[in-house]
């Protein structure tokens, strides 16, 4: 007995030297990611996270609050106790004046509120729930919603998607709030790009995270200092001397962000009888075909779209208005399986076109986005009209998924290299091949392009269709792209989580049901009497002997 305490007290000892968890499940679902262990593990600070996911909630959103407190247990850990957090309950208040007041409150920090219907004994019940968390470090706090994922699928794939979420969304934001040292991001201008006001949204979101600024690359004799640009819709081409700008800034190792439009199609027109896209000449497709990657002169029709109000008739005097699927206006639902791109949202496009690649020698290739298998291209001249969204038979809607994103990694080859460098340039540093790095491509640059309110005239948030009031995943895309452009841990790798649902065959287990409970009642008592005849045999042997 002795020997077992000094054993047991040994054992303790070592393990209070060495930490280490062991996670047996198949797909390592309670295991933190390096990159998060890391920063964890390097706070300065102290974190206090506060989850609103507290309550009378239906087993769905307990499963999900149970993964929230599990990843928040692990966070705790591996910041030796930095990382502190409570539930609370927001309907929990003392009056109803008070709560609406609280709810308000956690809407403005961005942790938002949805309304979740139950049925129970019967009853219909409503509730709303806040599946979010308000992150506070070093006087600074942050709103994070944790409910995320493809609104496309079922309820329990969204919540699955969102537990694996979580990680990232947390880890993401402790950063933001930690992080001594903002990464630097620049938008190109110069070139007809998206104004200050159509990309508000876009630009108040990075500066949550990023330090931001306007480069002009007319003015600017060097893009050192940046971690990334990017480039939103320009409209004027580009010239010699400014490509020769941007082609060595990723040569150097810089990260690209390209939206990129073939066309200009304005919806105030779209009414008349001949109205037709007018082509947008930027003059950086030698460019892009020499990265490997080409922007075709059409745009793509999907009838998974948005809607779009068209006048359709009248009744009296007054136009009757029906809401119709605008092919013009893709919503993007075919994602790679990749940390930018997973377990995203739906992604309102307007007036896409399509992308091939080409050879480029070390460079490889990721298509991020796709259409709908319900898609079809249109070449130049492209009337845009809404009088034709009737006219168009649903059977030549087949051409089949298009990518228009594309996510280029690798050693890039100059379009300067062995060619005459354009005049006034600084030929000194000139480099022909890049060191590794990262470009990425969308053929639409209305992608990061707001809406703004007519009335306020302030910009609404990125991805908000007016006419529905749906949000889509805009936002998450863009943030996601430029986290993984900047982010040298490797924290975005957190969203490549997978955790598995393992249903029950419902059709097997209504067949094998009978045979199942038999096996669970009858094969232990079988078990419990053969045990105590065997035991009682024993007995009788060793005791008879004597």
């Amino acid at each position: 007995m002795a020997n077992v305490l000094v054993l047991t007290t040994l054992l303790n000892l070592i393990a209070s030297h060495y930490f280490f968890r062991l996670d047996l499940t198949e797909e390592k679902r309670y295991t933190i990611k390096a990159p998060t262990r890391q920063l964890l593990k390097e706070l300065e600070d102290e974190v206090f996270i506060e989850v609103f996911l507290e309550g009378d909630l239906n087993p769905g959103f307990k499963r999900f609050q149970k993964s929230i407190r599990e990843t928040l247990n692990e966070f705790r850990i591996y910041s030796n106790n930095k990382v502190q957090f409570i539930f609370t309950d927001p309907a929990q208040a003392m009056s109803e004046k008070a709560k609406n007041e609280f709810m308000n409150e956690l809407s403005s920090k961005g942790v938002s509120g949805m309304r979740v219907i139950d049925n129970k004994d019967g009853e219909r019940l409503e509730k709303i729930v806040f599946p979010g968390a308000l992150i506070s470090s070093n006087g600074f706090e942050r709103g994070v919603m944790l409910l995320k994922g493809n609104r496309g699928r079922s309820s329990q794939e969204v919540l699955n998607q969102s537990i694996e979420g979580i990680e990232f969304e947390l880890a993401n934001a402790i950063s933001t709030l930690s992080s001594m040292q903002r990464k630097k991001v620049g938008f190109l201008i110069g070139h007809g790009e998206l104004d200050s006001l159509e990309i508000a949204s876009f630009n108040n979101a990075l500066l949550e995270k990023y330090d931001v600024v306007k480069v002009n690359l007319q003015r600017k004799a060097a893009l050192s200092g940046y971690d990334a640009l990017i480039l939103a819709k320009p409209r004027i081409p580009f010239s010699e001397q400014d490509k020769f700008k941007l082609d060595q800034y990723l040569m150097k190792g810089g990260k690209l962000l390209m939206l990129l439009d073939k066309f200009e199609a304005s919806m105030d027109s779209a009414s008349g009888d001949n109205y037709f896209a007018t082509p947008i000449e930027t003059r950086l497709d030698d460019q892009l075909f020499k990265y490997g990657i080409r922007i075709n002169a059409e745009i793509i029709q999907d009838r998974v779209s948005a809607k779009y109000p068209v006048v359709i008739g009248k009744v009296g005097n007054q136009p009757e208005i029906m809401q119709m699927e605008w092919p013009f206006f893709p919503l993007l639902n075919h994602y790679a399986e990749h940390p930018v791109t997973r377990n995203l949202d739906a992604t309102l496009l307007r007036f896409v076109n399509s992308i091939d690649t080409v050879k480029a020698t070390g460079v490889k290739k990721t298509p991020l986005m796709m259409t709908s298998v319900y898609s079809r291209k249109l070449g130049s001249p492209i009337k845009v009209g809404v009088d034709d969204l009737r006219k168009t038979p649903p059977e030549n809607f087949k051409e089949g998924e298009i990518p228009v994103g594309y996510l280029l990694e690798g050693k890039f080859n100059s379009l300067y290299a062995n060619r005459f460098l354009p005049t006034g340039v600084d030929s000194t540093s000139f480099l022909g091949q890049s060191t590794p790095t990262r470009l990425i491509v969308i053929a639409d640059g209305d992608v990061a392009r707001n809406d703004i309110n007519p009335r306020t005239n302030e910009p609404q948030v990125l991805g908000t269709d007016v006419f529905s009031g749906y949000t889509y995943a805009n936002l998450d895309l863009l943030l996601n792209m430029m986290s993984y452009l900047t982010d040298d841990q490797g924290l975005i790798n957190a969203r490549s989580k997978e955790i598995k649902i393992r249903p029950l065959d419902k059709e097997k287990l209504k067949n094998d049901k009978f045979f199942w409970q038999a096996i669970n009642l009858i094969v232990p008592l079988i078990a419990l009497i053969v045990f105590g005849f065997a035991r009682a045999a024993v007995r009788k042997r060793k005791y008879a002997s004597h």
